[in-house]
């Protein structure tokens, strides 16, 4: 029965309060043109095509999936573009999927690296199909005040700042600053609103040897309504191919990830997280798998090093 009931939270936890909405994501270092559309590259002649997917609290039925994928480029020295979709699924009940365009302005502050402005704007594709839909025991769930499918589009715009050197970066970004509202049935009894989510992201490089690399970082994250969430995480670069770390999700999770340089241009990572919440007893932790991809439209320069994902 407890498990049960856990999973009709789980299910609409989005409905009933302001809640965290925007995916969690345990290697957002690496997916930070998703969080933030002033993140740049100084990689001109390259396009940064990543994916990430990310399937949440494994062994809960109706558990949350995400999925994104993401690519950007230089056009100049000052101006970068990108593109972003993402695709967050819940029980295959509540689905939902983002397209967004970015744009980023970047300011060459020279010896005292560099400061860039972004904005995103795009549609937000929300569906959310009751019918068939049945808890565990097999029984079809029957609540008249959800019994209507829900079928929306949003308008959504963001904005970003983020300053980087060689060796540490800095973003503030609200990828979605339009309020959305998806439900409101029995009088406001019921009301799911999307609240714009705040991100404060930051990182360092301290190069111990020439073999080794620490990097710290950490992620904020703020909306109305929820506690403040925060992520710190201490990961290891090895010569350039290797890189192991762990992190902390404030009263929510442990993890350990992991990814690999296949070549200079393709990487590919895994991250786990052991839920240490008032939900870990119900599940075997979350699962991360992240690739990311450098496509050479012009000759090879320097670019890898340069590039803060890197370092």
């Amino acid at each position: 029965m407890r498990k049960l009931i856990l999973q009709f939270i789980v299910l609409f936890i989005p409905f009933l309060m302001w809640s965290q909405q925007d995916a969690q994501y345990t290697q957002y270092m690496y997916n930070m043109s998703v969080i933030n559309p002033a993140y740049t590259t100084d990689n001109i002649g390259v396009i940064s095509i990543g994916g990430l997917h990310r399937s949440q609290w494994a062994g809960i039925v109706g558990a949350p999936k995400s999925s994104n994928l993401f690519a950007h480029t230089p056009i100049n020295n000052n101006v970068e573009i990108g593109l972003t979709l993402i695709n967050d699924n819940v029980g295959d009940v509540v689905k939902e999927n983002n397209f967004f365009v970015d744009v980023a302005y970047k300011l060459d502050l020279e010896e005292n690296g560099n400061l860039s402005f972004g904005i995103k704007t795009g549609i937000t594709l929300f569906d959310v199909n009751f019918n068939g839909f049945a808890l565990e025991s097999g029984d079809v769930f029957t609540d008249p005040d959800f019994d209507t499918n829900i079928n929306q589009s949003f308008f959504n715009f963001g904005a970003g700042a983020y300053y980087n050197t060689n060796n540490y970066y800095i973003g503030l970004s609200i990828p979605n600053i339009l309020k959305s509202k998806h439900l409101d049935r029995n009088n406001g009894k019921y009301q799911g609103t999307e609240q714009a989510h705040i991100f404060l992201t930051g990182g360092y490089v301290v190069e111990l040897n020439n073999l080794f690399k620490l990097k710290p970082a950490f992620m904020a994250k703020s909306v109305k309504g929820s506690p403040i969430t925060l992520d710190i995480t201490a990961n290891m670069l090895y010569n350039n191919k290797v890189e192991f770390g762990i992190g902390y999700r404030i009263k929510d999770a442990f993890s350990g990830m992991i990814n690999f340089s296949v070549s200079p241009e393709f990487r590919i990572g895994y991250a786990y997280d052991h839920t240490i919440s008032n939900l870990g007893p119900f599940n075997s932790g979350s699962h991360e798998l992240i690739v990311l991809y450098d496509l050479f439209i012009l000759k090879p320069t320097n670019g890898f090093d340069k590039s803060p994902r890197f370092f």
